[in-house]
């Protein structure tokens, strides 16, 4: 993989996500399911100005008039009282405060009035599923934006919707990031904000405060915070819940990317994964314990990738497959129980280059293993938008396979501009989508075949657009990477998977 610097977005409430996949494409339900941004204000600066005094004489103090020595004596007064504040903070909330902080997270299952329920409220995949998440989680944000919990407050996903009379209950979790000197009380105002701010919601949508439920709990997480030690003990509502139990309750989520590295360093034609679970859905598909092509995790048991993978022997007894950023040692192997190679695809033809394999032994998602996320086979998928490409690709034309995963950024190309005469020739079918750039520079490679191409939505959650398919050489100028596009085959993947 030849490639430059990537920058991943944040997640939620940002001018950036304007960009992201999916967001020009929501729908608007009464003003419930609408996509929002908010804006993170930054901190004010004050200057602290001293009075300078200088001794003077007997008679140059009988000389001051009194509003004089009433203003030094007022200036003198408030930088006393200044400095006893700094003071009193600094004992009280010493400077290594931050390395006890915890993250915090309260369950809430809110009865949300005037929504009728919809099946594809079941995906959490799902464009309904986005908006419904994209509505409530901006609401949790300017409750507590603008209140005294605003510097503890860390963030909400919404879990689950289900169907209730009159309306839907929809399960959310909210993070706050608690230190050992936050006391009750303030842990204990999430409840009090919640039933003062969401009682005068302006919107179509009510939320039925009586009939909804707020339980917390305290967890170790994949936020970079010092978690040594349980929850505080004595605090009502709060138990303790293992990592284990905390990686369990988010397992259900699709595309969700838990260890993210904050720099990754340059290597010779891109950039160095530098931890586990960057792209945890990113896998190796293995012959004779040599990597041969990559794949994507779509589920506990299935996978997809690209059908010339197999144009040598599609027999499962000879495929492994391998996970984790480094191609050995791995961090996890399973073997493969089916091969399923689409119908249609005739080598060295390009079209219908896709397919799917079940491993012999399911796979439990952890930080470092997950499953990405499938768009609809309606999912209209924007140009020019960024998306990623990731895999152990060679990174330059006939150059050496890497043992670490790379990532680059490109961007998705229109099939119009990619079929011109001096690009494709028009070559590209509806079932390919082009990525990359039209000066090069930036490109997959060999080796990265059947990998993924992802973007994430305004929520942060990635989707599979694409899948490494073929190109002319590698990083050339007009001539990007073709992928095979996922929505194109969407039914047929369920046909096959049942997902």
């Amino acid at each position: 993989m030849k490639a430059l610097p990537f920058t991943i977005y944040p997640a939620c409430h940002t001018s950036r996500c304007k960009s992201s996949i999916f967001q020009k494409h929501s729908r608007s339900v009464d003003g419930l399911f609408q996509t929002g941004s908010g804006t993170h204000l930054g901190y004010e600066g004050y200057n602290l100005w001293g009075l300078q005094g200088a001794q003077q004489s007997a008679r140059r103090h009988r000389d001051f008039e009194p509003w004089k020595i009433l203003l030094i004596i007022l200036g003198a007064s408030i930088a006393a009282a200044i400095a006893i504040g700094l003071f009193v903070y600094f004992i009280h909330f010493p400077q290594d405060r931050k390395y006890d902080q915890r993250l915090t997270y309260f369950s809430g299952n809110f009865k949300i009035m005037g929504v009728q329920y919809n099946p594809a409220l079941s995906r959490q995949s799902s464009d309904r599923f986005r908006e419904a998440g994209n509505w409530i989680e901006k609401l949790m944000y300017e409750t507590f934006h603008n209140s005294i919990l605003r510097p503890k407050y860390r963030g909400s996903r919404l879990v689950k919707v289900s169907p209730d009379t009159g309306g839907v209950i929809a399960q959310v979790v909210l993070m706050f990031l608690f230190s050992s000197t936050d006391n009750t009380a303030l842990r204990m105002a999430v409840d009090k904000i919640l039933q003062e701010r969401l009682k005068i919601y302006p919107g179509s949508a009510r939320i039925n405060l009586p009939s909804s439920t707020l339980t917390g709990k305290c967890l170790e997480t994949w936020f970079p915070v010092a978690l040594e030690q349980g929850c505080p003990t004595g605090r009502s509502g709060f138990t303790d819940m293992s990592k284990e139990m905390a990686e369990k309750l988010f397992s259900d989520f699709c595309g969700l990317r838990y260890n993210r590295s904050t720099v990754s360093p340059r290597i010779t034609g891109g950039v160095e994964i530098s931890g586990s679970g960057e792209w945890p859905w990113q896998a190796s598909l293995m012959r004779n314990n040599i990597h041969r092509c990559g794949a994507t995790l779509i589920s506990n048991t299935w996978l997809v990738s690209a059908a010339h993978c197999f144009k040598d022997s599609s027999n499962p007894r000879l495929w492994t497959v391998s996970f984790g950023t480094y191609l050995t040692p791995s961090l996890l192997i399973r073997p493969v129980k089916t091969i399923i190679v689409h119908e249609k695809y005739r080598y060295p033809a390009h079209e219908y280059d896709i397919a799917v394999l079940q491993l012999a032994k399911r796979v439990e998602f952890t930080n470092a293993v997950h499953r990405v996320c499938l768009p609809d086979a309606s999912e209209r998928i924007p140009y020019n938008i960024d998306a990623v490409i990731t895999g152990w690709g060679a990174m330059s034309d006939d150059g050496e396979t890497p043992n670490v995963l790379q990532e680059a950024t490109v961007k998705l190309i229109d099939s119009n501009t990619c079929n011109r005469k001096e690009v494709y020739n028009g070559a590209i079918t509806p079932g390919m989508i082009c990525a990359g750039y039209l000066e090069g520079g930036v490109d997959s490679c060999q080796g990265d075949s059947g990998g993924p191409l992802v973007t994430p939505d305004t929520r942060n959650m990635w989707y599979l657009v694409g899948i490494v398919s073929w190109g002319d050489e590698c990083a050339k100028p007009n001539k990007p990477g073709v992928y095979t596009r996922v929505t194109y085959f969407r039914d047929w993947i369920t046909k096959y998977t049942g997902l």
